[in-house]
Protein backbone atom coordinates (compact mmCIF):
# COMPACT_ATOMS: atom_id res chain seq x y z
CA UNK A 1 0.00 0.00 0.00
CA UNK A 2 1.04 3.61 -0.53
CA UNK A 3 2.86 4.82 2.63
CA UNK A 4 2.04 8.49 1.99
CA UNK A 5 -0.42 9.80 4.55
CA UNK A 6 -0.25 6.59 6.60
CA UNK A 7 0.20 6.23 10.35
CA UNK A 8 1.24 3.32 12.54
CA UNK A 9 -2.44 2.79 13.36
CA UNK A 10 -3.62 2.77 9.75
CA UNK A 11 -0.95 0.25 8.74
CA UNK A 12 -1.74 -2.14 11.62
CA UNK A 13 -5.47 -1.82 10.88
CA UNK A 14 -4.84 -2.47 7.18
CA UNK A 15 -2.98 -5.76 7.71
CA UNK A 16 -5.34 -6.84 10.49
CA UNK A 17 -8.13 -6.51 7.92
CA UNK A 18 -6.42 -7.86 4.80
CA UNK A 19 -4.36 -10.65 6.38
CA UNK A 20 -5.89 -11.22 9.83
CA UNK A 21 -4.71 -14.79 10.39
CA UNK A 22 -1.09 -14.28 9.34
CA UNK A 23 1.33 -14.42 12.27
CA UNK A 24 2.90 -11.07 13.04
CA UNK A 25 5.01 -11.67 16.14
CA UNK A 26 6.51 -14.51 18.18
CA UNK A 27 8.11 -14.16 21.64
CA UNK A 28 10.54 -17.11 22.17
CA UNK A 29 10.78 -16.96 26.00
CA UNK A 30 7.02 -17.24 26.58
CA UNK A 31 6.15 -19.07 23.38
CA UNK A 32 3.32 -16.61 22.73
CA UNK A 33 2.33 -15.87 19.14
CA UNK A 34 -0.05 -13.24 17.80
CA UNK A 35 -1.57 -12.81 14.37
CA UNK A 36 -2.13 -9.38 12.87
CA UNK A 37 -5.73 -9.31 14.08
CA UNK A 38 -4.77 -10.49 17.57
CA UNK A 39 -1.98 -7.94 17.77
CA UNK A 40 -4.34 -5.18 16.65
CA UNK A 41 -6.60 -5.99 19.62
CA UNK A 42 -3.66 -5.83 22.02
CA UNK A 43 -2.25 -2.51 20.82
CA UNK A 44 -5.72 -0.97 20.70
CA UNK A 45 -6.18 -2.03 24.32
CA UNK A 46 -2.88 -0.35 25.24
CA UNK A 47 -3.98 2.79 23.37
CA UNK A 48 -7.34 2.86 25.18
CA UNK A 49 -5.78 2.38 28.59
CA UNK A 50 -3.28 5.18 28.03
CA UNK A 51 -6.04 7.40 26.65
CA UNK A 52 -7.98 6.83 29.88
CA UNK A 53 -5.11 8.52 31.78
CA UNK A 54 -6.08 11.82 30.11
CA UNK A 55 -2.58 13.17 29.66
CA UNK A 56 -2.01 16.79 28.64
CA UNK A 57 -1.44 17.16 24.87
CA UNK A 58 2.15 17.00 23.66
CA UNK A 59 3.44 15.02 26.65
CA UNK A 60 5.28 11.79 25.75
CA UNK A 61 4.55 8.43 27.34
CA UNK A 62 7.81 7.06 28.70
CA UNK A 63 8.77 3.47 29.40
CA UNK A 64 11.81 1.83 30.96
CA UNK A 65 10.96 -1.65 29.78
CA UNK A 66 13.77 -3.40 27.89
CA UNK A 67 12.89 -5.89 25.15
CA UNK A 68 10.07 -8.35 24.63
CA UNK A 69 6.29 -8.35 24.52
CA UNK A 70 5.60 -5.46 26.88
CA UNK A 71 8.05 -3.14 25.12
CA UNK A 72 6.72 -3.90 21.62
CA UNK A 73 3.10 -3.44 22.68
CA UNK A 74 3.97 -0.24 24.54
CA UNK A 75 5.96 1.09 21.58
CA UNK A 76 3.32 0.42 18.93
CA UNK A 77 0.28 0.74 21.21
CA UNK A 78 1.32 4.22 22.26
CA UNK A 79 1.70 5.39 18.68
CA UNK A 80 -1.52 3.58 17.72
CA UNK A 81 -3.27 5.76 20.28
CA UNK A 82 -1.79 8.97 18.91
CA UNK A 83 0.84 9.44 21.62
CA UNK A 84 4.52 10.25 21.28
CA UNK A 85 6.47 7.28 22.66
CA UNK A 86 9.77 7.44 24.51
CA UNK A 87 11.53 4.17 25.32
CA UNK A 88 14.25 5.10 27.80
CA UNK A 89 17.67 3.50 27.58
CA UNK A 90 18.49 1.46 30.71
CA UNK A 91 22.22 1.58 29.84
CA UNK A 92 22.31 5.37 30.04
CA UNK A 93 22.62 5.43 33.84
CA UNK A 94 20.64 7.41 36.46
CA UNK A 95 22.00 10.88 35.62
CA UNK A 96 21.07 10.70 31.94
CA UNK A 97 17.76 9.01 32.72
CA UNK A 98 16.89 11.83 35.12
CA UNK A 99 17.81 14.38 32.46
CA UNK A 100 15.67 12.65 29.81
CA UNK A 101 12.63 12.43 32.09
CA UNK A 102 12.96 16.09 33.09
CA UNK A 103 13.76 17.43 29.62
CA UNK A 104 10.89 15.52 27.98
CA UNK A 105 8.44 16.67 30.69
CA UNK A 106 7.40 13.07 31.27
CA UNK A 107 4.32 12.78 33.52
CA UNK A 108 3.75 9.01 33.47
CA UNK A 109 6.50 6.43 33.62
CA UNK A 110 6.09 2.72 32.87
CA UNK A 111 8.75 0.50 34.45
CA UNK A 112 9.46 -3.22 34.73
CA UNK A 113 10.73 -4.64 38.07
CA UNK A 114 14.33 -5.15 36.89
CA UNK A 115 14.76 -1.40 36.33
CA UNK A 116 13.01 -0.07 39.42
CA UNK A 117 16.31 0.45 41.28
CA UNK A 118 17.69 2.46 38.34
CA UNK A 119 14.45 4.47 38.22
CA UNK A 120 14.63 5.25 41.94
CA UNK A 121 18.21 6.49 41.63
CA UNK A 122 17.23 8.70 38.70
CA UNK A 123 14.08 10.03 40.34
CA UNK A 124 16.03 10.95 43.49
CA UNK A 125 17.61 13.69 41.36
CA UNK A 126 14.26 15.15 40.23
CA UNK A 127 12.07 17.78 41.88
CA UNK A 128 8.96 16.60 39.99
CA UNK A 129 8.35 12.84 40.02
CA UNK A 130 6.21 11.32 37.25
CA UNK A 131 3.34 8.97 38.03
CA UNK A 132 4.79 5.46 38.09
CA UNK A 133 2.94 2.56 36.41
CA UNK A 134 4.47 -0.84 37.28
CA UNK A 135 4.75 -2.99 34.18
CA UNK A 136 5.06 -6.75 33.74
CA UNK A 137 7.82 -7.60 31.24
CA UNK A 138 5.65 -10.15 29.44
CA UNK A 139 2.08 -8.98 29.97
CA UNK A 140 2.38 -5.22 29.98
CA UNK A 141 1.17 -2.63 32.51
CA UNK A 142 -0.69 -3.80 35.60
CA UNK A 143 -4.15 -2.93 34.38
CA UNK A 144 -6.85 -5.33 33.28
CA UNK A 145 -7.53 -5.22 29.59
CA UNK A 146 -10.54 -3.10 28.83
CA UNK A 147 -13.64 -4.44 27.16
CA UNK A 148 -13.36 -3.19 23.60
CA UNK A 149 -17.12 -2.74 23.43
CA UNK A 150 -16.78 0.20 25.82
CA UNK A 151 -15.19 2.07 22.91
CA UNK A 152 -12.99 4.37 24.96
CA UNK A 153 -12.11 7.15 22.59
CA UNK A 154 -8.60 7.28 21.17
CA UNK A 155 -7.66 10.42 19.33
CA UNK A 156 -7.22 10.49 15.59
CA UNK A 157 -3.71 10.62 14.21
CA UNK A 158 -2.16 12.16 11.12
CA UNK A 159 1.03 11.23 9.33
CA UNK A 160 2.77 14.45 10.38
CA UNK A 161 1.93 13.99 14.09
CA UNK A 162 4.82 13.35 16.48
CA UNK A 163 5.20 9.61 17.08
CA UNK A 164 8.61 8.98 18.63
CA UNK A 165 10.96 10.82 20.96
CA UNK A 166 14.38 9.20 21.16
CA UNK A 167 17.49 10.59 22.80
CA UNK A 168 20.80 10.29 21.05
CA UNK A 169 23.63 8.65 22.96
CA UNK A 170 26.15 11.35 22.15
CA UNK A 171 29.75 10.91 23.25
CA UNK A 172 29.89 14.41 24.72
CA UNK A 173 27.37 16.78 26.28
CA UNK A 174 23.73 16.17 27.09
CA UNK A 175 21.83 13.84 24.75
CA UNK A 176 19.51 15.49 22.27
CA UNK A 177 15.86 14.51 21.93
CA UNK A 178 15.14 13.52 18.34
CA UNK A 179 11.51 13.96 17.26
CA UNK A 180 10.12 11.66 14.57
CA UNK A 181 6.66 11.74 13.04
CA UNK A 182 4.59 8.80 11.81
CA UNK A 183 5.66 9.81 8.31
CA UNK A 184 9.41 9.77 8.99
CA UNK A 185 9.24 6.45 10.85
CA UNK A 186 7.17 4.83 8.11
CA UNK A 187 9.58 6.08 5.46
CA UNK A 188 12.48 4.69 7.50
CA UNK A 189 10.70 1.33 7.36
CA UNK A 190 9.95 1.80 3.67
CA UNK A 191 13.61 2.54 2.87
CA UNK A 192 14.55 -0.70 4.65
CA UNK A 193 11.93 -2.58 2.64
CA UNK A 194 13.20 -1.08 -0.62
CA UNK A 195 16.86 -1.83 0.10
CA UNK A 196 16.25 -5.42 1.18
CA UNK A 197 13.29 -6.26 -1.09
CA UNK A 198 11.10 -7.30 1.82
CA UNK A 199 7.70 -8.86 1.23
CA UNK A 200 4.92 -10.18 3.45
CA UNK A 201 6.65 -13.60 3.29
CA UNK A 202 9.67 -12.35 5.20
CA UNK A 203 10.34 -12.77 8.92
CA UNK A 204 13.07 -10.99 10.88
CA UNK A 205 14.86 -11.90 14.10
CA UNK A 206 15.07 -8.71 16.18
CA UNK A 207 17.97 -9.06 18.63
CA UNK A 208 18.86 -5.39 19.05
CA UNK A 209 17.27 -3.37 21.89
CA UNK A 210 13.91 -1.75 21.19
CA UNK A 211 15.03 1.50 22.79
CA UNK A 212 17.42 1.94 19.84
CA UNK A 213 16.42 3.32 16.44
CA UNK A 214 17.79 0.29 14.58
CA UNK A 215 15.35 -2.15 16.17
CA UNK A 216 12.52 0.37 16.21
CA UNK A 217 12.67 1.10 12.50
CA UNK A 218 14.78 -1.47 10.67
CA UNK A 219 13.18 -4.47 12.38
CA UNK A 220 9.75 -3.25 13.57
CA UNK A 221 8.71 -0.48 11.17
CA UNK A 222 9.87 -2.43 8.11
CA UNK A 223 7.68 -5.31 9.29
CA UNK A 224 4.75 -2.91 9.76
CA UNK A 225 5.24 -1.45 6.27
CA UNK A 226 5.71 -4.78 4.48
CA UNK A 227 3.13 -6.77 6.45
CA UNK A 228 5.78 -9.34 7.37
CA UNK A 229 6.67 -11.11 10.62
CA UNK A 230 9.02 -10.62 13.54
CA UNK A 231 10.63 -12.83 16.18
CA UNK A 232 11.41 -10.82 19.31
CA UNK A 233 13.50 -12.39 22.10
CA UNK A 234 14.10 -10.46 25.31
CA UNK A 235 17.83 -10.25 24.67
CA UNK A 236 20.58 -11.44 22.37
CA UNK A 237 21.92 -14.84 23.36
CA UNK A 238 24.64 -16.54 21.34
CA UNK A 239 23.30 -19.97 22.37
CA UNK A 240 19.80 -19.24 21.01
CA UNK A 241 20.54 -17.01 18.03
CA UNK A 242 20.81 -19.68 15.35
CA UNK A 243 18.10 -21.91 16.81
CA UNK A 244 15.61 -19.02 16.69
CA UNK A 245 16.47 -18.42 13.04
CA UNK A 246 16.22 -22.08 12.10
CA UNK A 247 13.14 -23.01 14.14
CA UNK A 248 11.14 -19.92 13.13
CA UNK A 249 12.34 -19.92 9.53
CA UNK A 250 13.60 -16.35 9.74
CA UNK A 251 14.65 -14.84 6.43
CA UNK A 252 16.86 -12.00 7.68
CA UNK A 253 18.29 -10.28 10.75
CA UNK A 254 19.93 -6.99 11.66
CA UNK A 255 23.01 -6.91 13.90
CA UNK A 256 26.04 -4.80 14.79
CA UNK A 257 29.70 -5.68 14.19
CA UNK A 258 30.24 -6.71 17.81
CA UNK A 259 27.55 -9.38 17.49
CA UNK A 260 29.15 -10.71 14.32
CA UNK A 261 32.42 -10.99 16.26
CA UNK A 262 30.72 -12.91 19.09
CA UNK A 263 29.05 -15.30 16.65
CA UNK A 264 32.37 -15.90 14.90
CA UNK A 265 33.93 -16.84 18.22
CA UNK A 266 31.19 -19.34 19.15
CA UNK A 267 31.42 -23.05 18.53
CA UNK A 268 30.05 -23.96 15.10
CA UNK A 269 27.41 -26.62 14.47
CA UNK A 270 28.68 -28.45 11.40
CA UNK A 271 25.13 -28.89 10.09
CA UNK A 272 24.24 -25.22 10.52
CA UNK A 273 24.92 -24.15 6.93
CA UNK A 274 22.42 -26.71 5.66
CA UNK A 275 19.80 -25.56 8.19
CA UNK A 276 19.94 -21.92 7.13
CA UNK A 277 18.18 -22.41 3.78
CA UNK A 278 15.43 -19.90 4.66
CA UNK A 279 17.87 -17.16 5.69
CA UNK A 280 18.26 -14.69 2.80
CA UNK A 281 20.78 -12.31 4.36
CA UNK A 282 22.11 -10.68 7.50
CA UNK A 283 22.31 -6.92 7.87
CA UNK A 284 25.10 -4.98 9.56
CA UNK A 285 24.71 -1.42 10.80
CA UNK A 286 25.43 1.07 13.64
CA UNK A 287 29.20 0.87 13.13
CA UNK A 288 31.52 0.03 10.21
CA UNK A 289 31.91 -3.72 9.60
CA UNK A 290 35.62 -4.45 9.12
CA UNK A 291 36.13 -6.10 5.70
CA UNK A 292 38.16 -8.94 7.23
CA UNK A 293 35.33 -9.80 9.65
CA UNK A 294 32.75 -9.38 6.89
CA UNK A 295 34.46 -11.87 4.58
CA UNK A 296 35.30 -14.35 7.36
CA UNK A 297 31.67 -14.42 8.58
CA UNK A 298 30.30 -15.01 5.10
CA UNK A 299 32.80 -17.79 4.45
CA UNK A 300 32.10 -19.53 7.73
CA UNK A 301 28.30 -19.42 7.70
CA UNK A 302 27.54 -19.16 4.00
CA UNK A 303 25.37 -16.08 4.58
CA UNK A 304 25.37 -12.90 2.57
CA UNK A 305 25.95 -9.90 4.86
CA UNK A 306 24.61 -6.56 3.64
CA UNK A 307 26.57 -3.65 5.09
CA UNK A 308 24.52 -0.52 5.75
CA UNK A 309 24.60 2.65 7.80
CA UNK A 310 21.85 4.50 9.63
CA UNK A 311 21.51 7.12 12.33
CA UNK A 312 18.85 8.16 14.80
CA UNK A 313 18.05 11.39 12.97
CA UNK A 314 17.28 9.61 9.67
CA UNK A 315 14.96 7.00 11.22
CA UNK A 316 17.80 4.46 10.89
CA UNK A 317 18.52 3.55 7.24
CA UNK A 318 20.68 6.00 5.37
CA UNK A 319 22.71 3.86 2.94
CA UNK A 320 22.75 0.18 2.07
CA UNK A 321 24.56 -2.17 -0.21
CA UNK A 322 22.21 -3.75 -2.77
CA UNK A 323 20.73 -7.12 -1.86
CA UNK A 324 22.55 -8.83 -4.73
CA UNK A 325 25.90 -10.02 -3.29
CA UNK A 326 27.58 -9.44 -6.67
CA UNK A 327 26.89 -5.73 -6.24
CA UNK A 328 28.39 -5.50 -2.74
CA UNK A 329 31.57 -3.55 -2.14
CA UNK A 330 33.47 -4.59 0.97
CA UNK A 331 34.08 -1.62 3.24
CA UNK A 332 31.32 0.43 1.61
CA UNK A 333 28.07 1.37 3.33
CA UNK A 334 26.40 1.19 -0.06
CA UNK A 335 24.12 3.45 -2.05
CA UNK A 336 21.02 5.49 -1.24
CA UNK A 337 17.59 3.83 -1.12
CA UNK A 338 14.54 6.07 -0.71
CA UNK A 339 16.50 9.17 0.33
CA UNK A 340 19.15 11.33 -1.30
CA UNK A 341 22.74 11.31 -0.03
CA UNK A 342 25.70 13.47 -0.99
CA UNK A 343 29.23 14.38 0.13
CA UNK A 344 29.51 18.12 0.73
CA UNK A 345 30.83 20.78 3.08
CA UNK A 346 28.85 22.86 5.59
CA UNK A 347 27.99 25.37 2.85
CA UNK A 348 26.46 22.68 0.67
CA UNK A 349 29.31 22.68 -1.86
CA UNK A 350 29.41 19.17 -3.31
CA UNK A 351 32.67 17.25 -3.20
CA UNK A 352 34.22 15.64 -6.27
CA UNK A 353 34.18 11.87 -6.73
CA UNK A 354 36.70 10.37 -4.31
CA UNK A 355 37.07 13.61 -2.34
CA UNK A 356 36.45 13.40 1.43
CA UNK A 357 33.90 15.57 3.16
CA UNK A 358 30.70 15.29 5.20
CA UNK A 359 27.92 12.81 4.40
CA UNK A 360 24.61 14.70 4.09
CA UNK A 361 21.08 13.38 3.54
CA UNK A 362 17.66 14.61 2.46
CA UNK A 363 14.43 12.61 2.54
CA UNK A 364 11.08 12.00 4.22
CA UNK A 365 12.80 9.73 6.76
CA UNK A 366 14.74 12.65 8.27
CA UNK A 367 13.71 13.82 11.75
CA UNK A 368 11.38 16.73 12.38
CA UNK A 369 13.58 18.49 14.97
CA UNK A 370 15.59 18.30 18.17
CA UNK A 371 13.23 18.79 21.10
CA UNK A 372 13.54 22.25 22.68
CA UNK A 373 16.73 22.91 20.77
CA UNK A 374 16.02 25.11 17.78
CA UNK A 375 19.67 26.23 17.65
CA UNK A 376 20.96 22.66 17.22
CA UNK A 377 18.18 21.89 14.75
CA UNK A 378 19.12 24.87 12.61
CA UNK A 379 22.84 24.16 12.78
CA UNK A 380 22.45 20.55 11.72
CA UNK A 381 20.77 21.44 8.41
CA UNK A 382 22.41 23.20 5.49
CA UNK A 383 20.80 26.27 3.94
CA UNK A 384 19.33 24.09 1.19
CA UNK A 385 17.77 21.62 3.64
CA UNK A 386 20.24 18.70 3.83
CA UNK A 387 20.84 17.04 7.21
CA UNK A 388 24.49 17.06 8.24
CA UNK A 389 25.36 13.65 9.66
CA UNK A 390 28.79 14.51 11.07
CA UNK A 391 30.21 11.45 9.27
CA UNK A 392 33.17 11.88 6.95
CA UNK A 393 33.16 9.92 3.72
CA UNK A 394 33.78 9.69 0.01
CA UNK A 395 31.64 8.60 -2.94
CA UNK A 396 33.08 6.59 -5.81
CA UNK A 397 32.15 6.88 -9.50
CA UNK A 398 29.38 4.27 -9.12
CA UNK A 399 27.57 6.08 -6.31
CA UNK A 400 28.87 3.88 -3.47
CA UNK A 401 29.76 5.65 -0.24
CA UNK A 402 32.68 4.88 2.06
CA UNK A 403 32.66 6.22 5.63
CA UNK A 404 36.10 7.32 6.77
CA UNK A 405 35.27 8.52 10.29
CA UNK A 406 33.48 11.13 12.36
CA UNK A 407 34.35 14.79 12.03
CA UNK A 408 35.00 15.01 15.78
CA UNK A 409 36.89 11.70 15.81
CA UNK A 410 39.30 12.62 13.05
CA UNK A 411 42.94 12.25 14.12
CA UNK A 412 45.08 15.23 13.08
CA UNK A 413 48.76 14.34 13.46
CA UNK A 414 51.18 17.08 12.52
CA UNK A 415 48.52 18.66 10.33
CA UNK A 416 47.81 15.38 8.53
CA UNK A 417 44.23 14.08 8.69
CA UNK A 418 44.05 10.39 9.57
CA UNK A 419 40.73 8.51 9.48
CA UNK A 420 40.45 6.02 12.39
CA UNK A 421 38.51 3.58 10.19
CA UNK A 422 41.48 2.86 7.91
CA UNK A 423 43.59 1.89 10.93
CA UNK A 424 40.83 -0.30 12.39
CA UNK A 425 40.58 -2.24 9.12
CA UNK A 426 44.27 -3.14 9.35
CA UNK A 427 44.07 -4.17 13.02
CA UNK A 428 41.13 -6.49 12.31
CA UNK A 429 43.29 -8.42 9.85
CA UNK A 430 45.00 -10.02 12.85
CA UNK A 431 43.12 -13.27 13.42
CA UNK A 432 43.23 -12.98 17.23
CA UNK A 433 41.72 -9.47 17.43
CA UNK A 434 38.09 -9.47 18.58
CA UNK A 435 37.59 -5.69 18.76
CA UNK A 436 39.77 -2.76 17.74
CA UNK A 437 39.42 1.01 17.75
CA UNK A 438 41.96 3.68 16.93
CA UNK A 439 41.71 7.14 18.46
CA UNK A 440 43.62 10.36 19.07
CA UNK A 441 45.85 11.20 22.02
CA UNK A 442 47.28 14.68 22.64
CA UNK A 443 50.98 15.13 21.89
CA UNK A 444 53.24 18.16 22.44
CA UNK A 445 55.14 17.60 19.17
CA UNK A 446 52.46 16.52 16.70
CA UNK A 447 49.34 17.95 18.35
CA UNK A 448 47.85 14.47 18.27
CA UNK A 449 49.17 10.96 17.82
CA UNK A 450 47.43 7.71 16.87
CA UNK A 451 46.57 5.19 19.59
CA UNK A 452 44.66 1.91 19.42
CA UNK A 453 42.65 -0.12 21.92
CA UNK A 454 42.43 -3.87 21.41
CA UNK A 455 40.32 -6.69 22.84
CA UNK A 456 41.83 -10.11 21.98
CA UNK A 457 39.64 -13.09 21.23
CA UNK A 458 39.00 -15.15 24.40
CA UNK A 459 41.87 -17.48 25.11
CA UNK A 460 44.08 -15.94 22.43
CA UNK A 461 47.16 -13.75 22.69
CA UNK A 462 47.91 -10.61 20.70
CA UNK A 463 51.22 -8.79 21.15
CA UNK A 464 51.97 -5.13 20.57
CA UNK A 465 54.91 -6.09 18.35
CA UNK A 466 52.66 -8.10 16.02
CA UNK A 467 50.17 -5.27 15.69
CA UNK A 468 52.84 -2.61 15.23
CA UNK A 469 54.50 -4.61 12.45
CA UNK A 470 51.13 -5.26 10.81
CA UNK A 471 50.27 -1.55 10.76
CA UNK A 472 53.72 -0.36 9.70
CA UNK A 473 53.74 -2.74 6.75
CA UNK A 474 50.25 -1.70 5.68
CA UNK A 475 50.24 2.09 6.14
CA UNK A 476 53.68 3.20 7.19
CA UNK A 477 55.00 4.29 10.55
CA UNK A 478 53.59 7.83 10.51
CA UNK A 479 49.93 6.75 10.25
CA UNK A 480 50.32 3.68 12.49
CA UNK A 481 49.42 3.70 16.19
CA UNK A 482 52.17 4.96 18.48
CA UNK A 483 50.54 3.41 21.54
CA UNK A 484 48.51 0.22 22.06
CA UNK A 485 46.16 -0.51 24.95
CA UNK A 486 44.69 -3.95 25.69
CA UNK A 487 41.25 -4.12 27.33
CA UNK A 488 38.81 -6.87 28.25
CA UNK A 489 36.06 -4.88 26.53
CA UNK A 490 35.92 -1.61 24.62
CA UNK A 491 33.42 1.08 25.71
CA UNK A 492 30.25 1.06 23.60
CA UNK A 493 27.02 2.94 23.24
CA UNK A 494 23.60 1.25 23.37
CA UNK A 495 23.76 0.34 19.68
CA UNK A 496 27.03 -1.53 20.13
CA UNK A 497 29.08 1.24 18.52
CA UNK A 498 32.57 1.60 20.00
CA UNK A 499 33.01 5.05 21.54
CA UNK A 500 36.37 6.41 20.43
CA UNK A 501 36.01 9.70 22.26
CA UNK A 502 35.65 7.85 25.56
CA UNK A 503 38.88 6.03 24.80
CA UNK A 504 40.56 9.35 24.05
CA UNK A 505 39.32 10.82 27.32
CA UNK A 506 40.28 7.73 29.33
CA UNK A 507 43.86 7.40 28.13
CA UNK A 508 44.52 11.13 27.85
CA UNK A 509 43.98 11.35 31.61
CA UNK A 510 46.36 8.46 32.22
CA UNK A 511 49.24 10.01 30.31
Amino acid sequence: MNPLGQTVRSLIDYFAKTNPNKEFVYYPESGRRFTWSEFQIRVRSVAENISALKLPPGIPITGLIGNGQASLEFFLGGMYGGFQVLLANPLAGPDILAYVVDHSETEIFFVVPQYEELMNKAFSKLTKIPKIIPTHPKNGPEWKELDLEKNISIKSTKSNDNALLIYTSGTTGKPKGVVHTHNSLIHGGLNTQLAHELTSNDKTLCILPLYHINAQVVSVMSSIVSGSGIVLPERFKISEFWSNIVDEKCTWFSAVPTIFSYLMNAELNNKLKDELKNLRFGRSASAPLPPALHKAFQDRFGISIVETIGITETAAPLLSNPLNPKLHKLGSTGVAFGNKVRVANEKGEIAKVGEENEIQVKGQNVMKEYLKNSKATKETFTADGWYRTGDLGVMDDEGYFFITGRIKELIIKGGENIAPREIDDVLYKHQNVLEAASFALPDKNYGQIVAAAITPRPGEVVTETELRNLCNESMGEFRSPSKFFFLNELPKGPSGKIQRLKLSDLFSKKK
